[in-house]
Formats: structure tokens, sequence, C-alpha cells
């Protein structure tokens, strides 16, 4: 876990109560990710560095800024173990990073596709809004859980469209492309 003053390494991962430690510091007390050390006595705090060269995992979820993530970040991702990079924020991985996800067989969820929950969300608040509607929490995540298992299956079927299967960042843009297309032809504009 980062912020800008640094990272937290837990040795052994971060389980849903670890998990929920964080949320509260962070969402709540709106305290440095440091202060969780506070709360663990076996994480450590590491001050002005970023994870990603440093620590061993086996997902990297990047959701901070553009282009954290660079292609020497990727490479000591990848010699640290990492199979596995879904993108949180928009663009945090340069297309050198990405290029070595792809070059190293790593699994690689781009921003466009695996970001899109926080757009999902606002829609189908302005659902809620317009239709007068209140949703519990439950049903949000409902929803929202089957708007991503869509966007996933696009990206499935766009990159085998593309010859290029099980490549979500191709299936992302041939997913996003048909789709503008098919807007374009249904509204006349081609």
């Amino acid at each position: 876990m980062s912020d800008s003053s640094g990272y937290v390494y837990e040795p052994e991962g971060f389980d849903a109560a670890k998990l929920a430690v964080v949320m509260d510091l962070k969402n709540n007390q709106h305290a440095r990710i440091s202060k969780y050390c506070e709360h663990s006595p076996t994480a450590e705090f590491h001050p002005g560095n970023k994870p990603w060269q440093e620590t061993a995992c086996d997902i990297a979820l990047p959701c901070a800024t553009q282009n954290e993530i660079e292609e020497e970040d990727a490479l000591a991702l990848y010699a640290n173990g990492c199979y596995c990079v879904c993108e949180g924020a928009n663009m945090p991985s340069t297309p050198d990073a990405i290029k070595v996800y792809h070059d190293r067989g790593m699994m690689y969820a781009p921003a466009k596709a695996s970001n899109a929950g926080g757009v999902a969300v606002s829609g189908l608040e302005m659902s809620q809004n317009s239709g007068r509607l209140s949703w519990t929490r439950e049903q949000v995540d409902g929803k929202l859980k089957e708007i991503m298992s869509d966007i996933y299956q696009a990206c499935i079927e766009g990159s085998q469209r593309a010859h290029r299967p099980g490549n979500l960042q191709v299936g992302a843009n041939v997913a996003g492309f048909v789709k503008v297309a098919d807007a374009m032809l249904a509204q006349g504009c081609v």
C-alpha cells in the first residue's frame, strides 16, 4: 500500500481486516499510509519510495498517478514474481512498462477497462436520480459486478476478434472502437 509519502510493506499480505484498517485511515481519518504501522506489528514503512522495485508481489494495483510505473519498475515487478498488473488509475503505466508486461507474458488489465467502475457507478447514480430510485449498496454492487463482467467479456471478445486472444489492452481498444462505430452507424453518421 502506498501514497505520496511512501509505502507500507506487510510481509503476510493484506487480508480483509487489514484492508478495513487502511480504508478507515485513508477515508475517515485522512491519514498518511505510514499510520497503518501503528496498527500492525509486522508492517514496515518505506518513506519516499514507490513499491514497484523493492517489494515482491503477485498482483500490482497502481491506483494513484499517471506514468507511475516505468519500464524499470515493470522489469522489477516481473523479477519479483508479479504476474498481473491491474490499473486503477488513469494510465499509471508508461508504454514501455506495458511492453514489458506483454513481452513477459504478465496479465495486464488496462485502465480503460479495469478502471471503468467509477464511471459505471456514476452512471448508476444518474439512473437512480433521474428515476427517483433508491438502491441499496448491495444492489449497486450487484449492478457494478454485472457491468464489469460485461466489460471483461467485451475485452476478451475484442482480443479474439483482433487475433490477439487474451490481450485485454487490444481487446479494450477493439471493443471501444466497435461500440463507437456501431453508434455512428445507428445514428447515420457514416
